[in-house]
């Protein structure tokens, strides 16, 4: 009996502690802290938890997980910046600038980037919190971000946000509330969109303004991937390449001396001008190409990329980053290297092949970010619940139709004065190519006249240049510098005939 006493007992005790797993619609956890950024003492509060995305009737379709710091002790609020940051996908949580690049914490990480156990975070010396506020969002399906059924039990149509115009039109409406909640309307405001962010941001832009009346200072572009040059085919994109494949053979030492012993940007213009004025015409031309024409080009091509003239003619001068990924090192060391960061290598099961098993540079950072995030959120960040953390969601089929966002941007820029954009990429990143992020900053405003409103900066690293020390250290202080340009400085937002 006294057996049978302890049964009924242990079922009533996991009858009343058992709950469904689901996450608050709308919740919030702050905690107080003080890091040092510059050498300087900063104190600031960590609000997490979630806020609701809105059907047309105002009943909760979604709720979003975010992470808001701000710097407390600040006499001017009005002058803040505030910093919106996304990561992309699209369906990536916003991990990785939050505990890698802008914000108060960073992993457990080597100079290099690469993962060092004991899985963790440790203070970033080097954040923009010292000088703007800054709220991680996490689209639907990302993070803990999820859709939310209605009173039914029915889930919304996913066409409500997985898709290029949806994602940018219920963001922009969350990011309004976000901003009236937090009594933020006056601040300085920024985007920024890291990978898919970047198509993200640029469509935010014109959305705030046009729909929220929203108007920014700023948008940040970090390895951005604009899917409207992707669509195009070849030989833009094809061409576009070549820069990064030099890059890439340079760090890797595989280019012929005269090259090697170059310092990387002395040589990268004059890769830049061949695939602009030569390879893309050449590509071009497809099967009318003449045989000798192909044969300067294979030539050209073999001696900026590290590969054979042999493999360049193969692949009728287009030759796929898949391929380059598992071909550069094949007769060195028979290595691959990585897609988002090709300073990393991995080891196939054969040599053999025209693509890489895996991707070296995603299960590097795997190692880290997953733990890491996972434990800073629930003892740093006291937030609790047993949904998982989704580093990347289910958001797929995504709606890439009607995409406008290079219009959206510089239709931003062009209705607001204040409005400037920086683009960072790094050198080693086969994904996103840096130089395929400078055609899409020229493609952006044909006219030429908004060209003096962008900047370019580029890093010794790959598609997250902020996991190496320099580089972390550097694309802040270049985030830091950009804010401090995109500032009115009390001038009026108007354009003059100077």
């Amino acid at each position: 009996m006294k057996h049978v006493y302890a049964l009924i007992l242990m079922l009533f005790t996991l009858c009343a502690f058992s709950q469904s797993r689901k996450i608050p619609i709308d919740t919030m956890v702050v905690t107080t802290h003080t890091t040092s950024i510059k050498n300087k003492s900063i104190t600031y509060t960590a609000t997490t938890g979630t806020q609701p995305v809105w059907d047309k009737k105002g009943d909760p379709m979604a709720t979003l997980y975010y992470t808001y710091y701000e710097r407390t002790n600040v006499k001017d609020k009005a002058n803040r910046p505030l910093l919106i940051s996304f990561n992309g996908g699209p369906g990536s949580a916003s991990v990785w600038m939050h505990i890698a690049y802008t914000g108060p914490k960073v992993l457990n990480l080597d100079d290099e980037g690469y993962p060092v156990q004991p899985y963790g975070v440790k203070d970033n010396p080097n954040s923009i919190l010292d000088i703007a506020d800054i709220v991680y969002v996490n689209p639907v399906n990302t993070g803990y971000s999820r859709m939310v059924a209605n009173k039914e039990g029915k889930l919304p149509e996913r066409d409500n946000f997985f898709g290029i115009n949806a994602d940018i039109k219920y963001l922009a409406e969350w990011v309004n509330t976000f901003v009236t909640r937090k009594n933020r309307w006056e601040s300085p405001k920024y985007l920024i969109g890291e990978s898919y962010g970047g198509t993200r941001v640029m469509g935010l832009a014109n959305e705030l303004q046009s729909r929220q009346w929203m108007y920014l200072n700023g948008v940040i572009m970090v390895s951005p991937a604009d899917y409207k040059l992707y669509s195009t085919g070849q030989p833009v994109y094809s061409a576009l390449n070549l820069p990064y494949y030099a890059a890439t053979a340079w760090y890797h030492k595989m280019l012929p001396p005269e090259l090697q012993q170059k310092d990387l940007l002395d040589l990268l213009p004059e890769v830049e001008s061949y695939a602009i004025n030569n390879l893309m015409p050449a590509i071009a031309k497809g099967g009318f190409i003449s045989e000798t024409e192909k044969q300067e080009v294979a030539k050209q091509v073999a001696h900026f990329s590290g590969l054979t003239e042999k493999e360049v003619i193969q692949y009728n001068l287009d030759v796929p980053t898949s391929y380059f990924w598992k071909a550069l090192l094949r007769d060195k060391s028979g290595q691959t290297i990585g897609r988002l960061d090709s300073r990393y290598l991995g080891i196939d099961k054969t040599e053999s092949g025209n693509s890489p098993d895996y991707n070296a540079e995603i299960s590097s950072w795997s190692h880290s970010f997953t733990p890491a995030i996972n434990y800073y959120i629930r003892e740093h960040l006291n937030f609790k619940t047993d949904i998982k953390y989704n580093m990347f969601g289910n958001v797929h089929p995504w709606d890439k139709r009607n995409d406008n966002v290079r219009d959206d941007l510089r239709q931003a820029m062009a209705e607001n004065p204040y409005l400037k954009v920086l683009i960072q990429s790094g050198y080693y990143d086969g994904a996103t190519t840096y130089f395929a992020a400078k055609y899409t900053m020229g493609q952006i405003d044909p006219s030429g006249k908004l060209k003096d409103r962008f900047t370019f900066k580029g890093y010794r690293s790959g598609h997250m240049m902020y996991l190496r020390k320099d580089d972390l250290i550097s694309a802040n202080d270049d985030i830091r510098e950009f804010i401090e340009q995109a500032s009115s400085k009390g001038k009026a937002a108007k354009y003059t005939r100077d």
